[in-house]
């Protein structure tokens, strides 16, 4: 057990540092199409893709005062984003309702695919 719980410590480890150098090349590949001000660039094998989203990210709070049907809330339980929209598809609840209830977040997502 002692080998087992020494290589995944090990494991961890190194698990730190890709993610250390992964975000610094992220930092460094966006920086660079900001630059250029491109969204999309081409490289001899590699094909990169800048894709900007929208998130929401509710108030419990006030997302609990929107959703006065005490039903409804058992379903989203937490604010669950994917519920909320497919309760908002099912004209279960409206956009109008929960106008005040969340928080637009811009992300900036890097694709990077093999040609």
């Amino acid at each position: 057990m002692d080998k087992k719980v020494k290589r995944y410590f090990q494991l961890k480890q190194k698990q730190k540092e890709i993610e250390l150098e992964m975000a610094e090349l992220r930092g460094e590949i966006l920086s660079h199409c900001s630059e250029q001000s491109v969204s999309e660039l081409e490289t001899e094998k590699y094909r990169v893709k800048i894709v900007h989203q929208e998130r929401k990210e509710y108030d419990e709070g006030k997302l609990f005062d929107a959703v006065p049907d005490l039903e409804v809330w058992r379903l989203l339980s937490r604010p669950d984003t994917s519920k909320i929209a497919g309760l908002v598809k099912l004209n279960v609840l409206t956009e109008e309702k929960l106008k005040d209830t969340y928080a637009v977040k811009n992300i900036t997502l890097l694709q990077v695919d093999k040609k």
